[in-house]
């Protein structure tokens, strides 16, 4: 029995990885759908992110955060150029990335009484306390309760809803552009853009939690840029470490000067190591033409998804951004990932009745083709169709006539 603490169903053992593949224990090899959950974003074993990985590791892994690394700040630079004028923090993981942006949200609000959250139903912000209370979902929030006072839920694509709770002690307003625990939900242009009108209206800070869908995800650098706004402040994690811990959040140049040394901290924030990679990993993701590559292959695998609905009634809904797709169904999604996993695919769940794809950026036409095949030949078996109802009862009615 394993010394792990049990907090994840896990019975696969990974030992290796090559570009949209994973090899377990026992030599099975398995084309990866999830990419990690999202960190994956260049595969396995990307050779410039390898690389960077091996030199930096040679020269210096860790150095106190009391000094500079040479990879941590221009890790920041490259961010801030890319993205808009900010200052950024270095941390982790997603959920370090969500409680840096509650406390620096609250540094900023805190002296005009703005010390309350939104959030959206069905959002998924981390696991952290902090984070958890910006978490809808009640499984996840019901046992550790109380939470973080001072959040307040708001429907989801609803601005009349937004306008209701956005108020005088709003610090800032937590939005994923694609939620992606909650079922992949794109938010619509317009909704993003009346958001950012409403914050700005209201002196609440928009923060774009970026986590999942951030960093090329949904064929733009950024999930916002979509929608053509501007955050105050934005969340990064997954991807950018090229499968190494980093998280970031970018705070609006202009409010940075509210926060002051002490106000927060990270031992490993920034690690040099982690850094170089994620330096790599940008590169990557800003060469000329990687990010219409990646649009192009998620209209592709949106298309064969289609016409694989035409076919089978299972599938209620096709949602997608880019390489992050949402396929709701008429039942329950587990074993549907089941029987994926017998035909060497994996693929993850978002919420009971979703397959979430989050296929590695690099992935290849024929490796959607092989994934398209699968799961046309998973729902002809009739996994993830609700059940047939009963034959309808014929009962003689009183006048003679039979009622079903």
């Amino acid at each position: 029995m394993s010394a792990l603490l049990p907090v994840y169903d896990r019975d696969l053992v990974i030992v290796s990885g090559r570009g949209a593949r994973l090899t377990d224990a026992d030599g099975k090899t398995y084309l990866d759908f999830a990419a990690g959950i999202g960190v994956n974003g260049l595969g396995y074993g990307d050779r410039k992110v390898t690389a960077a990985i091996r030199k930096q590791a040679g020269k210096l892994v860790h150095a106190s955060n009391l000094y500079y690394s040479q990879p941590a700040q221009a890790l920041a630079d490259r961010l801030a150029g890319i993205a808009f004028p900010s200052k950024v923090f270095f941390c982790n993981s997603g959920t370090e990335a969500v409680e840096a942006a509650m406390k620096f949200a609250r540094r900023i609000g805190g002296p005009a009484g703005r010390t309350e959250f939104v959030a959206f139903e069905r959002g998924f912000h981390g696991r952290t306390m902090g984070a958890l209370s910006l978490t809808w979902t009640e499984k996840y929030r019901t046992p550790f309760e109380p939470l973080v006072p001072g959040v307040r839920f708001c429907a989801w694509d609803d601005l009349t809803a937004a306008a209701a709770v956005i108020g005088s002690r709003t610090a800032a307003v937590f939005v994923e552009p694609v939620q992606g625990e909650g079922g992949v939900r794109v938010a619509p242009r317009e909704f993003l853009q009346g958001l950012a009108d409403l914050c700005r209206e209201r002196g609440a800070l928009l923060v774009s939690e970026e986590v999942q869908c951030g960093l090329g995800r949904t064929g733009a650098l950024f999930a916002y840029q979509h929608a053509g706004i501007r955050p105050d402040i934005l969340t990064l994690a997954k991807p950018l470490g090229g499968g190494l811990p980093l998280g970031a959040v970018l705070l609006r140049e202009d409010l940075a000067g509210a926060i002051a040394v002490g106000d927060h901290g990270s031992t490993f924030g920034g690690n040099p190591v982690a850094a170089a990679a994620a330096l790599a990993v940008l590169d990557r993701l800003t060469a000329p033409k990687f990010l219409d590559k990646v649009s192009q292959k998620g209209a592709y695998l949106r298309k064969g998804l289609n016409q694989i609905a035409r076919k089978h009634p299972a599938i209620v809904q096709v949602r997608s951004a880019g390489l992050m797709v949402g396929i709701e169904l008429q039942a329950a999604a587990l074993p549907v990932v089941k029987a994926l996993r017998e035909k060497g695919i994996l693929v993850t769940r978002a919420g009971d009745n979703v397959v979430r794809l989050l296929p590695p950026l690099v992935v290849k036409r024929k490796d959607i083709r092989q994934f398209l095949g699968a799961f046309d030949e998973v729902l002809a078996t009739g996994a993830g169709a609700a059940p047939a109802p009963p034959p309808a009862v014929m009962v003689e009615g009183g006048s003679g006539g039979a009622v079903a």
